[in-house]
């Protein structure tokens, strides 16, 4: 009997084999494929590293940092739940190991135990199936997905595991599903598929006391039926338990290439939910407008981490969100703005594209190539966005070049700059620690009327999310707008400048805000769809 009387089901989707076998993919999918049908539903990743959030972490390592409304730090994953579901989640759906244990070790602290001796079980396991409940509460939702981070196995997951192989037991084997996605290569040298390698991630799984109720093959191609039929037997699951998760052209198709399989109506039947019709015809419109436009626009993609492309994964598919509406299809090719610093000649390369994005990012190292990119969009008329940093080194560029500012720079860069016109946020002049301190999260912003920013959202109100800790120094403001750039977006308390545009370019536009995490498939952010728009127009 459940400890907490819930109405909602639960999902769990666990992977194995390798990390980034498409978890956060599957997750989206299976809720999609619930929402086709009319049921509610919310997510919840568990990342089991120790860190609290994502905030402090290298987008080498880790990929993008997702900034949700309320201004939590992110996996990426998140995302892909909101863009897919179109949803918009707060921090407390995603939890850490670093949250789990902070949480229990204050309550130890303060005596909440009463003089137990604190452990992994049941102290650990009980703060994470609390945890589990509460978000599954605040979401009111019909089902509430649980994507669990890492691979089966990983020494770090293994509380995770053995909580939710608790919470089955709790809240009964009709309320809890759960999903295992694995591998299933394809050896070059026999050119067939293997499933041994999923087979020995189920079986640490039902080592570790889970079986699995759906296994998904993550494969290159459907899966062939002698292959589904083993995954079956060694896996101790039905035959029409087993599906694949192949590769699609595009990833919004993938949920319609599972349902296909049967994988919509096996979940909601093991669930005991209502047998709902599900209705493809928006999503599968939406889907084609990815996939059918032939004409290619070619954008370079200028920044630091680009050798990743995760970590600017949401700015990437605000571009397709845009691409798709526009009726074009996007060419991205990521440029290493070193490139410009080393071989200032390179420059030339971008007479080849038809926009260009000068990308998020932290600290000096390509911040030179960054510029002369911007110069370049600037002076050939191409047309430019830039997100955040990219932003700020617009409005450097303008005060070097236009201004004659010898020199200006951000302090970040170089704290002994002479003309600092991008320069460290008042308030976090006191602060001394970096997780979870820079602006954070969506803020009103207030639209300058007659400009492009403004008639590309229709409104002179909007809200973005936020993450920077510098900005536009206001020493330089009336500098800037008196030799042309125009500061077309304005914090409500008129102390920061939000967008810049440049009113003589055909699409010269900077944001201080992500507006990427809030772009969705069919309602494409609008700067990102302004830029495509006139990218296109060179095409």
């Amino acid at each position: 009997m459940s400890l907490v009387l819930l109405m909602a089901k639960f999902i769990f989707i666990t992977g194995g084999v390798l990390s980034s076998v498409g978890k956060g993919i599957m997750t989206s999918s299976i809720g999609k494929m619930l929402q086709i049908r009319g049921y509610s539903v919310s997510t919840l990743k568990i990342d089991p590293y120790v860190n609290v959030d994502a905030g402090t972490m290298n987008p080498y390592i880790h990929g993008e940092v997702f900034v949700t409304e309320d201004g939590g730090e992110t996996d990426l994953d998140l995302g892909h739940y909101e863009r897919f579901l179109d949803i918009n989640l707060t921090k407390i759906s995603n939890l850490t190991t670093g949250q789990v244990y902070a949480s229990v070790i204050g309550k130890e602290r303060r005596g909440d135990y009463l003089g137990q001796c604190v452990q992994i079980i049941p102290h650990i396991t009980d703060e994470i199936k609390s945890r589990i409940r509460s978000v599954a509460k605040a979401s009111g939702a019909d089902v509430l997905l649980i994507e669990l981070g890492g691979t089966v196995g990983d020494i770090e997951g293994q509380p995770f595991l053995e909580a939710v192989r608790q919470f089955r037991l709790e809240e009964g084997f009709e309320n809890t599903l759960f999903v295992h996605v694995a591998l299933v290569p394809i050896l070059d040298s026999t050119k067939e598929q293997k499933s041994k390698p999923c087979q020995h991630s189920v079986q640490e799984m039902r080592r570790i006391g889970i079986q699995p109720d759906i296994i998904v093959a993550r494969c290159r191609d459907p899966l062939e039926p002698e292959v589904k039929k083993k995954i079956s037997l060694f896996g101790s699951v039905p035959y029409g338990a087993v599906f694949a998760s192949y590769d699609v052209e595009h990833i919004y198709q993938l949920p319609i290439r599972l349902d296909e399989q049967g994988m919509g109506e096996y979940v909601t039947k093991r669930l005991g939910l209502d047998g709902r019709a599900a209705s493809w015809s928006a999503w599968s419109a939406l889907v084609d407008s990815f996939v059918a436009p032939t004409k290619a626009v070619k954008i370079a993609m200028c920044g630091k981490y680009t050798k990743l492309a995760d970590s600017y994964v949401s700015i990437t598919e605000a571009i397709h969100h845009s691409a798709a509406k526009v009726g074009v299809q996007a060419a991205l090719d990521w440029i290493e703005t070193t490139k410009f610093e080393e071989n200032p000649s390179a420059i030339d390369m971008l007479s080849n594209y038809h926009g260009i994005i000068v990308l998020p990012g932290f600290g000096a190292r390509g911040t030179e190539g960054k510029i002369n990119a911007i110069k370049y969009a600037r002076v050939n008329k191409k047309p430019f966005l830039g997100i955040c940093f990219g932003f700020q080194l617009a409005a450097i560029e303008y005060a070097r070049n236009v201004l004659g500012l010898d020199g200006a720079n951000s302090t970040e860069v170089n704290p002994n700059t002479p003309h600092p016109v991008i320069d460290l946020l008042p308030e976090q002049r006191s602060i001394g620690t970096m997780g979870g301190t820079m602006r954070l999260g969506s803020y009103k912003i207030l639209l300058s009327e007659g400009t492009m920013t403004n008639k590309l959202y229709g409104a002179t109100e909007i809200f973005e999310r936020h993450r920077h800790r510098y900005e536009i120094n206001p020493d330089y403001w009336q500098r800037l707008q008196d030799a042309g750039l125009a500061f077309s977006g304005w914090s409500t308390d008129r102390r920061r400048v939000e967008f810049l545009e440049l009113p003589s370019h055909p699409y010269f536009v900077g944001s201080q805000a992500h507006p990427e995490f809030k772009s969705r498939p069919g309602k494409p952010s609008p700067p990102f769809y302004g830029f495509i728009a006139a990218s296109a127009k060179l095409a």
